[in-house]
This record gives C-alpha cells, sequence and structure tokens, in this order.
C-alpha cells in the first residue's frame, strides 16, 4: 500500500506540473510615437519611387543565398570560397554554436531522474570505530565497537518541476542556442560583406594606379614636347619648371596608392584565412564586377534575413524565460529521493541477496529566509529581459536606418557617377585644347598644367566613385541581411 501511495503522488506531483511561473514570450510593441514605417523609400525624401514593405518577423533561417555571385566576378566568387572555408573569427562562431547546442543538451537533462553510483568503482570500503557513549543496539552500554562497512550504492534524484524551473530554465537554453545560430549567421554575412568590401577596394586602387601611371607617362611627353620647346626658344624656362614640377606631383601619389593597396590587401588575406606574405589576386581586368540594380520594389521578406534581429529577439525570448526560473525560486522545491544497494560488514557477504538495502521518498524546501536573494535576482531577471526589449527595438530601428541609407546611396552614387563621367569628359577636351593652344603659343604651360590637373583630379573621383557604388551595393546587401537576386531583377553593367 505504501508504494501505491508513493506511486499515487507521483502521478498528482505530474498532473501539477502542468503550468509554469513566469510570464509567457510575447513579441513586444514598438512604443508610442516610435512605430515602425510600413515602407521604406526607394531614395532621399523627394523621390516618389517607394518600396513597400511590411513589419519584418525575424526569419534567419531562410535562406540567404550566395548574394556575392551576383556582381559576377569570378576572383570574388574565389575569395568568398577562401572566407568562409578558412576565415578563424567563422571558426569560432561556429565553435560557439556548438557550445550553445551542448548548453541545451545539458538544460533539458534536468528533466530526468539522475542516477548516480557511488563511491569507487567497486564501491564503498570503511573501516570505523563507534562511541565509547554511543554503543551499537543490542551492545552493552559503555562499551565501543570496531567494524568494517562494505557499500554499493545507487543514488537516484529527480526534481517535480512542479512550478515550471526546469522548463523555463530550458526554454532560456533553447532561445539562446537558436541564437548562437543566428549569431554564427552574422558573423557569415559580416566576413562575405568585409570581403567583398576589401576585394572592390584593391582593385578600385588598381584602377587609380594605372590611371595614375598612364598621367605620369603622359606627363614625361609634355615634359619632354615642353623642354624642347625651350631649346627651339619658344617656351621658357617657367614652362620647363612647370611641366616638372606637375609630374613630380603626380609621381609622388603613386606611394600612398601603393601602401593603401597593400594594406588592404593584407587585411583581404586575412580575411580569407590565408598568410599576407604571398597572397595575390588573379590577374584580370580589375573593377570588372558589375552592380546589382535595384528593383523597383523589393519583396519584405528580404528585410527578415537580418541574422542580428531575429538573435536579438531570441536573447529577449530567453531573458523572459528567466524571469519564470526567478520566480519558481519562491516555490518548494520537490524532489524524489532514492537509494539502493548492498551493503555488509563482511566482504564475503557483501554481494548476498540479504545484504540488498533501499530507501525511497520525497524532500521538500521551502525557502523561508534568504536575505532578500531571491527578490534581488528575480528583480534582476526583470531588469535583464528590459534591457533586451530595448536592445531589440534600437536593432530593428538601426535596421531599417540601415536599409535607407543604402537605398538613397544607390540612387544618389549613381546620380553622381553619372554626373562625374560627364565632367571627366568635358575635362579631357579642355585638357585637349589647352594642349593645341599651347603648341600654338597663343598661352603658358600654366593653363596647360591646370587643365592637366583638373583631369586627373575627376579621373581618379571617377573611379574613386565607381569603387563607393560597388561597396554600397555590398553595404545595401548586409543591411537587408541577404541579396535580391532574383531572375526577375535586371543588372546593369557598373561603367
Amino acid at each position: 500500500m505504501k508504494t501505491v501511495s508513493i506511486i499515487s503522488a507521483l502521478a498528482l506531483a505530474a498532473g501539477l506540473a502542468g503550468c509554469a511561473v513566469g510570464p509567457d514570450y510575447h513579441r513586444p510593441a514598438a512604443l508610442p510615437g516610435q512605430a515602425l514605417p510600413d515602407k521604406f523609400s526607394a531614395g532621399p525624401s523627394t523621390s516618389t519611387n517607394q518600396v513597400v514593405w511590411k513589419i519584418a518577423e525575424p526569419s534567419a533561417q531562410l535562406p540567404r543565398g550566395e548574394w556575392w555571385r551576383g556582381f559576377d566576378d569570378s576572383e570574388l566568387n574565389r575569395l568568398e570560397t577562401l572566407a568562409l572555408t578558412n576565415n578563424q573569427n567563422l571558426a569560432a562562431a561556429a565553435a560557439r554554436f556548438e557550445q550553445a547546442s551542448a548548453l541545451l543538451a545539458g538544460a533539458r537533462a534536468d528533466f530526468y531522474p539522475q542516477l548516480n553510483l557511488g563511491g569507487t568503482p567497486n564501491g564503498d570500503i570503511t573501516r570505523q570505530r563507534t562511541s565509547f557513549n554511543q554503543p551499537l543496539q543490542g551492545q552493552a552500554a559503555k562499551a565501543s565497537h570496531t567494524y568494517d562497512t562494505f557499500t554499493a550504492p545507487i543514488y537516484l534524484g529527480w526534481e517535480l518541476d512542479l512550478w515550471g524551473r526546469v522548463r523555463r530554465q530550458s526554454e532560456a537554453a533553447h532561445e539562446r542556442f537558436i541564437a548562437s545560430a543566428d549569431d554564427y549567421e552574422s558573423a557569415r554575412l559580416a566576413i562575405t560583406a568585409e570581403t567583398a568590401s576589401d576585394y572592390f577596394t584593391v582593385r578600385t586602387l588598381d584602377d587609380d594606379y594605372t590611371l595614375v601611371t598612364n598621367t605620369i607617362n603622359a606627363y614625361r611627353r609634355s615634359l619632354e614636347l615642353t623642354q624642347n620647346r625651350r631649346r627651339g626658344g619658344v617656351a621658357s624656362d617657367l614652362d620647363v619648371a612647370q611641366a616638372a614640377t606637375q609630374l613630380h606631383s603626380a609621381e609622388a601619389q603613386l606611394p600612398d596608392i601603393k601602401l593603401s593597396r597593400a594594406q588592404t590587401l593584407h587585411a583581404l588575406a586575412v580575411l580569407c584565412g590565408q598568410s599576407p606574405v604571398n597572397f595575390v589576386l588573379a590577374t584580370g581586368p580589375s573593377n570588372s564586377a558589375i552592380i546589382p540594380a535595384v528593383p523597383p520594389s523589393l519583396p519584405s521578406e528580404l528585410l527578415e534575413h537580418r541574422p542580428d534581429i531575429a538573435a536579438t529577439e531570441r536573447q529577449m525570448a530567453a531573458a523572459n524565460a528567466d524571469i519564470g526560473v526567478a520566480k519558481a525560486a519562491f516555490f518548494p522545491t520537490i524532489r524524489i529521493n532514492g537509494l539502493a544497494g548492498l551493503q555488509s560488514v563482511d566482504s564475503s557477504t557483501w554481494f548476498d541477496w540479504p545484504s540488498r538495502f533501499w530507501s525511497v521518498g520525497p524532500s521538500v524546501e521551502l525557502p523561508l529566509f534568504t536575505g532578500g536573494l531571491n527578490r534581488s535576482r528575480l528583480a534582476q531577471a526583470h531588469a535583464a529581459y528590459a534591457e533586451m526589449v530595448a536592445d531589440y527595438r534600437q536593432t530593428v530601428l538601426t535596421a531599417f536606418g540601415e536599409v535607407e541609407d543604402g537605398l538613397a546611396a544607390q540612387q544618389l552614387l549613381m546620380e553622381k557617377w553619372s554626373a562625374e563621367n560627364d565632367t571627366v569628359i568635358a575635362a579631357q577636351r579642355t585638357l585637349e585644347i589647352a594642349n593645341n593652344r599651347y603648341k600654338a603659343g597663343l598661352i603658358t604651360y600654366l593653363d596647360v598644367a591646370t587643365a592637366q590637373a583638373d583631369a586627373l583630379l575627376h579621373e581618379r573621383t571617377l573611379v574613386e566613385l565607381q569603387g563607393t557604388r560597388l561597396t554600397a551595393a555590398v553595404n545595401l546587401v548586409k543591411a537587408l541581411g541577404c541579396g535580391w537576386q532574383t531572375n526577375a531583377i535586371p543588372r546593369t553593367a557598373g561603367k
């Protein structure tokens, strides 16, 4: 009957364990006056072309794809493969994900009874002496007794999760496990985006170096022409000095370009998990990548790919579950404890059937006075949840701002590139006219030098703008959390 009553008590406890204290998780609403917009503008506020969005629900598990292939650059594809395979920061993020997986398994272990074999593998063997003033039962008073004890115990412990402490603890571990997966995706997105940005920067510096080198060659020819004209008495020493100054000024720009390229290339090598010593890019046309065109409307699901939004929300849900764990500390802890094994005072009878023993029963632990410890932990859990709510709202607002910046950059940089391209054409025409007039003796070399400086300035600006446009396209991908490549989305050449 006692065994039946214990089983009945366990069944009743299991039935009571249907609820968990603490609040159930619900995504918090936006603050009053800070409601998220339901659409993005495709450019500056004066633009009438708008991209319609719905408020995103984090879905970082949606396929992100190899977005960099939209730039149609085989060398970039190779570098991205190297980065995803060898980058050590990404490897560390993967290891953190494995840690979270192990922590989740550990949290779920508390759902099950715990069995432990006490003592050494062969059991406990002790020799003990009773007190002279505490004789063993059945012996005469005022006598001591020395004897051996051989014990092979198995301990059972199982907490009845009446108040949901274990469930909330497991819930928090599960949410943090998902957040760690999102953190890994954040690291992956950041590394692939940085790889693309550094690659385009190197290619831009290559174009800049080629441009300045070609300009230097042109300046050398101008200097030779001026020197010949000086020997013929047509030009002055001032003209020769100005031509030489122009040449040496251009030559002085090359070391800065080479230094910037070397530093960026070394950073790119580290991103790809390679030694910077012998790391080189494949030869090919510089900045031949194309810039994926942003369509007039984007699917709202794109923003849902942002892994940082998803990770922050999962951390917020975990903090909410931590409140339940803290609240459960105010309630009694009920455990089922069991002990069984073999015990004897004689090694020869240690493993005999009569040497068996067992005990089982519940234990109750009720906090009566903790010096405010439980209340402080509950207050801490509430404050941690409030912090995560603020972080989540800030992450979402930041995401909207970054996408707005990216969309504006796509439009305005294209407009600036187009205008600068026209400026370069005009500057080259001005230089051509100045050279002709100088050869005809109508102007001094100062006018030619001025036209050369203007032409070089605008040509370098155009090269830098092309690199900036490519980097801005990468930043928009990062802001969205993925690319927007579909068969229906056209792409336009970047030059």
